[in-house]
């Protein structure tokens, strides 16, 4: 293994796979979302910390990894594993090949977007890290996915600026999402919101940065829900967005 890649990997496990407090907070944050024997999608499932989580839920789980590396780490923990199914390829609009921009020290912001990705060069927050390994990955959507696998019931995206693409390859609702979102980048944010909205009338909430915790008491409508990204605490520079269908 190349040292920068074992660097990368090495970073990743003590961040992701060892910090076991991460671990029961992200349980309790995707309990409300699963019950036992419901599927889950892991896009962009890394070394499979989520994935984890969904199973510990009692959760079938498919974990959707296009990095070589992880994808084969993947493969060692789950591979014979009756509740996984691996999917080694990205996820897009449409199918097809695309261009994978990897950062073999830090792994984690590896991108299928180029206009993402040179952003960040050019941001503070990434100085130290180089996109430095590029490879051509299968493309597969979401609703490709379900096809294969069955309609689940929470899906998670954290695929580094592409997750509005993710969306786009989706045409029935989901009962329960998430996403990633970047406060510098509130234009993304924005196109996933359009994007929920065309699929269903989704109830929205947001975890800030690394808590895992749902920072809002009630679920607004996505119409208001953009006020409160409006009105982020200068703190936040990133987190994740949850969209929930409407409660009968």
């Amino acid at each position: 293994m190349e040292i920068a890649s074992a660097i990368g990997l090495a970073r990743s496990l003590v961040q992701y796979r060892l910090n076991l407090p991460k671990q029961r907070r992200l349980r309790h944050l995707y309990g409300q979302f699963v019950r036992p024997g419901d599927l889950a999608f892991d896009v962009g499932a890394h070394l499979g910390d989520r994935t984890w989580a969904l199973r510990a839920l009692g959760c079938r789980a498919v974990a959707v990894e296009p990095q070589p590396l992880p994808a084969r780490f993947l493969h060692r923990l789950y591979g014979a594993a009756p509740d996984v199914a691996l999917e080694r390829c990205a996820l897009g609009a449409e199918p097809g090949t695309a261009e994978l921009l990897i950062s073999r020290r830090h792994p984690t912001v590896s991108s299928l977007s180029a206009g993402w990705v040179e952003q960040a060069r050019a941001s503070d927050g990434f100085r130290r890290v180089s996109w430095d390994r590029r490879v051509t990955v299968a493309v597969e959507t979401l609703d490709g996915l379900i096809a294969r696998h069955g309609l689940p019931a929470f899906c998670k995206i954290d695929v580094e600026g592409f997750e509005c693409a993710v969306l786009r390859g989706l045409s029935r609702p989901i009962p329960a999402l998430s996403f990633e979102f970047l406060a510098a980048r509130p234009d993304l944010t924005e196109d996933c919101l359009k994007e929920a909205a065309r699929i269903a009338p989704y109830r929205c909430n947001i975890a800030y940065g690394e808590s895992l915790r749902l920072a809002l008491p009630d679920w607004p409508e996505i119409a208001d829900f953009r006020a409160v990204l409006r009105t982020l605490p200068a703190e936040v520079v990133s987190g994740d967005i949850y969209l929930r269908l409407p409660r009968p």
